[in-house]
Formats: structure tokens, C-alpha cells, sequence
């Protein structure tokens, strides 16, 4: 973590303490290193210990960094079978600190940016990929009435809807030709599924960096990164996540392609999905490929928006961001890959 100097401590001070129930300085904060959309906070107060995430500052693209959804969602999922950290305060007025912010308590856990564990034993690695089973058919399972999110999200085909909101999202940040995302644009818009009626809250962005685990077990204790979230269809994050799998191993790449899987007790793609279907009481998945093209090419667009704000000046981390930027063929080819071998 480094220093937050691009906070305005003494305002958000004042509005934490007029705001939030209990809050007392002096107040100190740090910025987290990972993330590259919402700049992520811990703030250390005489009161306790907190996290703010707020929306970049500068130009950005419509819908994006949606900080309130973030927020609300979060809200709505206290004391279900999803962890997620409690939520305090939601700031809309941009006039405290330059954006809108919310504040949640800090949940304390171990988070691993390798999904092959290195640190682990087989046994431990088993368990983690069976709770990220779990609280991912658990998302799915969310009744949406009971928890005021059945308007989260548009009604209608979640991947036409999604397709058409992030090719003008790429569009948008595009910085070069990169004629292998072009065709993957071509290919999915002439290939969406019709509309299966499944609707249930998704996460977006779910994969094993986005989570938190306990200290002493394989428990999650807190999804994390809820930007993306919607009312759409489930199997997107399931392909997100076997998406990320495909991707080179280490904390760069943060998959697991070439990794003998079986000897660290981490679940092949067939057995995860296997597993998650019958969490879902489902007999399969047929046409998994359409999927799994959608998930590169979404992950393509959103790491595009990600160089050109680096490039931009407004990027959380621009060293990073451009790093992340220059793999947007590389996502264009797998999901051409995907797209070709179904």
C-alpha cells in the first residue's frame, strides 16, 4: 500500500464525522496497490479501521465505475449465504473529494492473487476451490425479491444487452486496430443465444483475487469488487472464471494454463463446472464455448478501458494499466479460440 495523498483527508474527515455513527479521528490512509478501476482506501481512524473506494477522478466512460451500485448491492447481501463486508456510508456528492465514495468496514483475511496456491497444501487448495464454488452458486442463488434487487438490472437478453454496452465501451478507449477483437466482436454478435429466461444476480468480475478467505481455513469471508454486478445470466461469471484458468500461470497471467492441476488438488475446468451444476440442479451446459468467447472479449474491453485511461493520465496505477492494456490481443485470441472449438 502506499500513502493516500490523492485524498482530501481533513474534508472527508469532516463528513465521516457528521455521517458516520461512531466515527473519530485523526484520520490516515493508504491507498491499495491492486485494482484498476475504483481507487481503493484503507483508513486507519482512532474509531477503528475502514476501506473507501470512490470513483476515479478525471473523463469516464457512461456507466462505469459505479461505486452506488457497489454499494447497494453489498447492502443488500448482508446476512445471506454471500460474504461481503458491511457496508457504512454512501457519499453521491462529488464536492467532499472530487467523486462519489462509499466507506465499508475492513474485513481482515487472507487474499491470493495465484490461483494455483503456492503456499498452500492440496488438501487447503481443495477446500478454497470448493467454498469458490459455493458462494458462486450461492450469488446465483440470491432471491432477488426478498433482497430489493429485482430492478438491479434490465429485463431481457443479458448477452445481447451486454454485448452491444461493452463494443461501444471498446469503441470508446480503442487506442489501435486490433483486428482479432474486431472478429470477436463480428463473431458473438451473430452467434448470441436466444433468451433462456435464467435471470439471477451476477457478479462480474468473479475470480479468486476478488475474494478474501480466513486466516485459519478455507471459509470465504468477504467477496470483494462488485463494480460489475447485475441482474444477467449466471453462466457469465462461471466463464469468467474458467476464463481466468485459461490465462498463463503466475500473478501477472493469474491462470492456470500447463499447470498439472490433479497433484495440487485444484479441480479441472470439467470438474469445477460439474460441481457448480449440481449446486444449481442443472444436467450441463450446452454451447459452454459462446460462454467462454464472451468472457475473453468482455475481459479484452474492460483491460482496453484500462490502457487508455492510463494513457489518459487518470489510470489507479498507469505503470500497471499499460502493462494490463498490451494482453488485449492475447484475450481477443482466446476467445476466438473459444469461439472456434465450442
Amino acid at each position: 500500500m502506499t500513502p493516500g495523498t490523492d485524498l482530501d483527508l481533513p474534508a472527508l474527515s469532516n463528513w465521516l464525522e457528521r455521517t458516520l455513527p461512531g466515527f473519530k479521528g485523526p484520520l490516515r490512509a493508504e491507498k491499495f496497490n491492486r485494482g484498476q478501476s475504483n481507487p481503493t482506501f484503507r483508513l486507519s481512524a482512532a474509531s477503528g479501521d475502514y476501506v473507501l473506494r470512490r470513483k476515479p477522478p478525471g473523463v469516464l466512460l457512461k456507466s462505469a465505475h459505479a461505486v452506488e451500485r457497489e454499494f447497494r448491492v453489498q447492502k443488500a447481501l448482508a446476512g445471506s449465504k454471500v460474504p461481503v463486508a458491511r457496508m457504512h456510508v454512501l457519499c453521491e456528492d462529488e464536492g467532499v473529494i472530487g467523486s462519489a465514495f462509499y466507506v465499508m468496514d475492513l474485513v481482515r483475511g487472507r487474499n491470493f492473487d495465484d490461483p494455483r496456491l503456492p503456499d498452500l497444501d492440496p488438501q487447503t487448495r481443495r477446500g478454497i476451490y470448493a467454498e469458490m464454488n459455493r458462494v458462486l452458486a450461492a450469488i446465483h442463488g440470491i432471491d432477488l425479491e426478498a433482497r430489493n434487487l429485482a430492478d438491479f438490472g434490465p429485463t431481457g437478453n443479458y448477452y445481447r444487452r451486454q454485448i452491444d454496452r461493452w463494443t461501444k465501451q471498446y469503441r470508446a478507449s480503442e487506442t489501435g486496430p486490433i483486428p482479432a477483437m474486431d472478429a470477436l466482436i463480428a463473431w458473438l454478435d451473430a452467434n448470441v443465444p436466444e433468451d433462456d429466461g435464467r435471470r439471477t444476480l451476477v457478479h462480474g468480475d468473479y475470480r479468486i483475487d476478488n475474494m478474501l478467505f480466513a486466516e485459519d481455513g478455507p471459509a470465504c469471508v468477504a467477496v470483494l469488487d462488485w463494480e460489475l454486478s447485475t441482474i444477467g445470466h449466471p453462466f457469465a461469471d462461471l466463464a469468467a472464471l474458467i476464463m481466468q484458468w485459461q490465462r498463463p500461470p503466475g500473478t501477472e497471467g493469474r491462470g492456470l494454463a500447463g499447470v498439472d492441476r490433479k497433484p495440487l488438488g485444484i479441480p479441472e475446468d470439467r470438474e469445477f463446472i460439474d460441481a457448480y451444476c449440481a449446486r444449481m440442479g442443472l444436467t450441463g451446459i450446452p454451447e459452454f464455448g459462446f460462454y467462454l468467447a464472451f468472457a475473453f472479449f468482455r475481459m479484452g474491453a474492460i483491460l482496453q478501458g484500462v490502457k487508455k485511461r492510463a494513457l489518459d493520465g487518470n489510470a489507479s496505477n498507469p505503470e500497471l494499466g499499460l502493462k494490463l492494456g498490451a494482453s488485449v490481443p492475447d484475450y481477443a485470441a482466446g476467445g476466438l479460440k473459444a469461439a472456434q472449438e465450442g
